[in-house]
């Protein structure tokens, strides 16, 4: 146990999947995606993941929509870690996908191979993922290396033994997409230990399986993400009101389990990422 740790608590605000027809407080557009972050910035996370979307829901990798969501996030004087997705939406191209590397943006995920994706295919051949880590490292940004199975912590691997991967990085470990990993205890820990010495890892459940994860990170010394990217519901049949409703569990369980939150400074120190700049 490792209690005494603080821990990195980041909001997935919004993802490419979920629509207002399943929860009526999923943002769409800029206005709303930033407003969502800085929500969930208030109430205690210290990283904020985004996607973007156009107004009708559908999901966007537009530089200029991106943009506009980190320049609101800002004006509104949140000083939140920024981490922008790569991975946009299945059957994006990848030139598409890229689109979100925009200046402002602090840190982007980094996808480590190809897999079933629900009823779909998440394409990120290995070529495609030297691509992404190259751009990344152009941005000048922190990458986020989204494990979602386990033969892609040997990709990491070959990615840091072949130079196209070098600290500072952070990974997270993703458990209950369909296709991926399941989330259980033996498969968080299993993932966990299969990491590089010394790693920084966040834990995300998918789905009911969020709440559970967070608490298995907490005890295992992990980090931690919520929000309706991955989760709609505070409680079973319990839609969760935004991402900060869900940020509000995960801090209370955080805090229960002896674990302080770091703020958005402490994260940056802890990820690599360079001091922020500016106003909040």
């Amino acid at each position: 146990m490792t209690g005494a740790r603080p821990v990195v608590i980041t909001a997935a605000v919004v993802g490419a999947e979920v629509t207002r027809d399943q929860n009526p407080a999923v943002p769409y557009l800029p206005v709303e995606i930033a407003a969502a972050a800085v929500a969930a910035g208030r109430a205690g996370a210290a990283v904020v993941h985004l996607h973007a979307r156009w107004p009708d829901g559908r999901p966007s990798q537009e530089a200029a929509h991106y943009s506009e969501i980190v320049a609101r996030i800002r004006d509104a004087g949140s000083a939140v870690v920024v981490q922008v997705s790569t991975g946009g939406a299945v059957g994006m191209s990848l030139d598409e996908r890229l689109g979100s590397l925009v200046p402002g943006a602090e840190m982007a995920t980094l996808n480590l191979g190809t897999m079933n994706f629900g009823d779909g295919v998440f394409v990120n051949a290995r070529p495609d993922v030297v691509r992404t880590a190259a751009a990344i490292r152009a941005a000048a940004l922190v990458p986020e290396c989204e494990v979602y199975d386990a033969g892609m912590l040997d990709t990491l691997r070959w990615l840091l033994e072949r130079g196209h991967l070098a600290a500072p990085y952070h990974v997270q470990l993703v458990l209950g997409v369909p296709g991926g990993i399941s989330a259980s205890e033996r498969n968080l820990r299993f993932l966990a230990e299969g990491l590089p010495a010394g790693v920084a890892w966040t834990a995300a459940g998918i789905g009911r399986a969020e709440l559970p994860v967070v608490e298995l990170a907490l005890a295992l010394g992990g980090h931690l993400r919520v929000g309706l990217e991955d989760n709609l519901f505070l409680a079973r049949g319990v839609p969760a009101t935004g991402s900060d409703a869900l940020v509000a569990a995960a801090v209370e369980r955080a805090l229960a389990a002896g674990r302080t939150p770091c703020s958005p400074a402490e994260a940056r120190a802890l990820l690599g990422v360079k001091p922020f700049v500016g106003g909040g």
